[in-house]
């Protein structure tokens, strides 16, 4: 049916049996079939259709109840008050009406605007937590919203979960609303240590909890790694309950229940799209899963006043982000050559709308992964793709496989350069040995050896060097500095104007001057990142020493293992890389020799800080590189192991990580204090 078609009834009963076995597959056997935006706009439908007909509206449409009945194996439960689900606002315009309507219900002056309390949408499991006398005596998933399944004795394994409230004086009846979750973190150690057993993976850290929850056995609970949030307070007797649910969701803090750190209050519709707008640029970044906003009218006496219609609360709402996983087909899938020859199958997908952009592509990583998602030509699958993440398949929608699904076929030999293929026993990645010459190979390698953190060559981008390598202008990183020969073919190539190449030569001749860890990591030694690439550089300090090192040598530098020193000392035994280096040190490419230095002589040894935000006077690059030339380990995230955090302007969720965690923050004017007083800067 297009937009312009009328309806049918039979149309109507369609989407409703699709709509209930998706809820089937979701709800009771926690096993998701499509992505909530496939849901959604089904739902939303199903909702215009039932409005334009409401004598067509049958008794067991989605709209006309709030979820499904749980699955056989817990005792079925019934909440003192029933958790009902929210309304969705998908943009700006359907907040600013949400908000509209508020004021328009409760009679309420514009000029005044209503205050709303603001809180991530956990994406996780609800359940419904009942205290008596300050003790926890009952834990109930959500279920249907009427009822649900009760695993206290799976509840009482999280440690997020007070089993007694911290006060003297509790309610005699107390119902915490909240969200369990498990964090991205606990999701990634649960699904690789799945595969190690080959078993099933789990598709996202939702289907994660809800899994882990209703365990029968509360001791494979206790081993998951699971976080439960309180995000309200369902029914209370012998306590008299704050007039605001944020001072309320405070209370619920002071005795001992997690509460997201990142709600607010707010004023307006206004405050709730700022809110919208700043936490979606965080959400990347988050250590858990998040699909929106719960938006409340933060009164409670307002909240009363306001009631409930059918199946949702008049006073809430919630805002979705743009879907993270939607559902689309797979049209072929290609192979693209990496750096070191490792071949990736690529799915071409039917274009979709998925993480704020339109995805055409997505990794399918290797061939053990194609065997292990059963992946077909032709299937429909569903893409995952969160910030600026690669986008992925993760799992396949195998009740939509066609008739004329095929298998994948991985290539016999390079689809670049024809060479053989090898695969290292152990190894999941196929590779291909072509080396250098493999076009594909080597264009990488260039990308690598010229981007910001290597040589760090301005103006001579991705396409320019395809350029230099068709044409077989640039053969070898050696080729590169001999460019100002060949001035008159750069000016004829595409795009490149005098000042255009200019300013190449002259990044060229800049880039000569380089640092000897940047030159070692430029090389593109596999496994060789920046920080093992200044552990090298700071043990042996001459590029002699380092290349004639044997394992038995690199193994003692800091964070190298045998996987590591082998790759370096197999690089360093072939020829061709030998004579690469030798021409780059003959072409000019040099660096400060520093004097040795023990690393328990280096201030900063044996520290762990993390840079975040934006700094006025260096990069955060800059102040990184000195931070190692200290001594220093610098790490992309906060944990308990962080010794000290920089904190530019804007810093986000990992300075609120690091406040949580109680580790040591410093501002630019301190860093740059700390870097001065050591003589770096």
């Amino acid at each position: 049916m297009t937009q312009d078609t009328p309806p049918t009834h039979q149309h109507m009963l369609d989407l409703i049996q699709q709509l209930n076995d998706y809820s089937y597959a979701y709800h009771v056997k926690d096993a998701p079939i499509v992505p909530d935006a496939v849901y959604d706009r089904d739902y939303q439908r199903l909702q215009a259709i039932e409005a334009q007909h409401p004598d067509w509206i049958q008794a067991d449409s989605p709209t006309q109840r709030v979820g499904e009945k749980p699955d056989s194996g817990f005792a079925n439960v019934a909440h003192t008050v029933p958790m009902l689900s929210l309304d969705n606002a998908f943009d700006n315009e359907s907040l600013s009406d949400f908000d509209q309507r508020i004021q328009k219900l409760l009679n309420a002056d514009s000029a005044e605007p209503i205050t709303y309390c603001c809180e991530p949408k956990l994406d996780g499991l609800a359940i419904s937590l009942r205290y008596e006398q300050g003790r926890l005596v009952r834990g109930v998933t959500r279920g249907d919203g009427l009822s649900g399944e009760d695993i206290t004795s799976n509840i009482k394994t999280l440690y997020s979960v007070p089993l007694a409230l911290r006060t003297d004086m509790p309610p005699a009846v107390l119902e915490v609303r909240g969200e369990i979750y498990m964090p991205k973190e606990g999701f990634e150690k649960l699904n690789a240590l799945a595969q190690e057993k080959g078993e099933k993976a789990f598709v996202n850290p939702r289907n994660a909890a809800a899994g882990s929850l209703r365990q029968l056995d509360p001791k494979i609970t206790a081993t998951r790694s699971l976080v439960m949030c309180a995000y309200s307070i369902g029914y209370v007797e012998g306590w008299t309950q704050p007039t605001s649910h944020y001072e309320g969701l405070k209370q619920l803090s002071e005795w001992g229940f997690r509460i997201n750190d990142l709600m607010t209050q707010t004023q307006g519709a206004q405050g709730c799209i700022d809110y919208y707008e700043m936490l979606n640029e965080r959400r990347a970044g988050l250590s858990y899963d998040i699909d929106g906003i719960v938006y409340k009218v933060d009164d409670i006496a307002l909240q009363n006043q306001l009631g409930f219609i059918a199946r949702a609360p008049r006073w809430a709402i919630a805002r979705k982000f743009p879907a993270q996983e939607e559902m689309t087909r797979i049209v072929g899938v290609d192979f693209q050559v990496g750096r070191t020859g490792a071949i990736t199958p690529v799915a071409r997908l039917e274009p979709v709308f998925v993480g704020g952009v339109t995805v055409s592509n997505a990794t399918l990583h290797n061939k053990d992964e194609i065997a292990r998602l059963g992946v077909m030509v032709n299937d429909y699958v569903i893409v995952h793709r969160a910030g600026d993440v690669i986008p992925k398949v993760v799992q396949v929608v195998v009740e939509k496989r066609p008739d004329n699904a095929t298998e994948v076929v991985f290539p016999e030999a390079c689809p670049v350069c024809s060479s053989d293929l090898e695969q290292v026993e152990g190894e999941a990645i196929i590779r291909c040995t072509g080396g250098l010459v493999c076009g594909a190979q080597l264009k990488e390698s260039l990308k690598h050896f010229v981007s910001r953190k290597a040589m760090d060559i301005d103006g001579l981008g991705d396409k320019l060097i395809e350029q230099l390598v068709d044409q077989q202008l640039v053969k070898t990183p050696v080729d590169i500095f001999t460019l100002h020969e060949k001035k008159d073919t750069l000016l004829s190539m595409e795009r490149m104007g005098q000042k255009s190449v200019e300013k190449l030569l002259s990044s060229i001749e800049q880039a000569k001057s380089t640092q000897f860890n940047r030159f070692i990591y430029a090389l593109g030694i596999r496994e060789v990142g920046e920080a093992t690439a200044r552990a090298l550089t700071g043990y042996f300090v001459e590029l002699d020493a380092l290349m004639s090192a044997d394992q038995e040598a690199l193994v003692e530098v800091e964070d190298v293992g045998p996987i590591v020193a082998q790759h370096v000392k197999l690089f360093f035994d072939q020829d061709v890389n030998r004579d690469t280096i030798q021409g780059l040190l003959n072409a000019g490419v040099a660096w400060e020799k520093k004097a040795a230095v023990s690393a328990d002589d280096l201030p900063l040894f044996g520290k762990t800080y993390v840079v975040t935000g934006s700094l006025s006077q260096f990069s955060r690059d800059q102040v990184k590189d000195k931070l190692q030339a200290l001594g220093a380990k610098v790490s992309g995230s906060v944990s308990a192991k962080t010794d000290c955090l920089v904190a530019g302007e804007k810093a986000g969720s990992k300075l609120t990580k690091a406040q949580s965690l109680n580790v040591p923050v410093i501002d630019e004017a301190g860093v740059i204090a700390l870097l001065t007083e050591h003589g770096v800067i």
